[in-house]
């Protein structure tokens, strides 16, 4: 038998890889995860991690450049920043789906 199968219902919300307009976490309620939304939600979040890959390589690219700008620093910073928050939100969202408390979930909001 599946553990998650004793879940409550609310037990069973899954957090999604994006927000909402004014920046609340958005949940879904599936019989599965293999409806629409879950598959969506899945592809937002290997995209997502790819991002993130990407502005590493970048921001990794500009803190070795010893002639960037603070301009260019400030740019790889913020889109760090963007792609962290993302990356923490589906390691939340995973962890919680294996049945894990994530404790940093309250102090960043998700």
């Amino acid at each position: 038998m599946n553990p998650a199968d004793d879940r409550q219902p609310l037990d069973r919300l899954r957090l999604l890889p994006w927000t909402s307009p004014d920046g609340k976490p958005c949940y879904l309620s599936a019989d599965h995860d293999t409806s629409t939304l879950s598959r969506l939600a899945d592809d937002i979040e290997a995209a997502q991690l790819h991002s993130g890959e990407q502005v590493l390589a970048g921001a990794r690219a500009v803190l070795h450049d010893t002639n960037a700008g603070e301009r260019a620093v400030r740019f790889a910073l913020t889109r760090a920043t963007e792609s962290l928050e993302d990356l923490i939100r589906v390691a939340v969202s995973r962890g919680e789906r294996l049945g894990h408390v994530a404790s940093c979930s309250d102090s960043w909001g998700f």
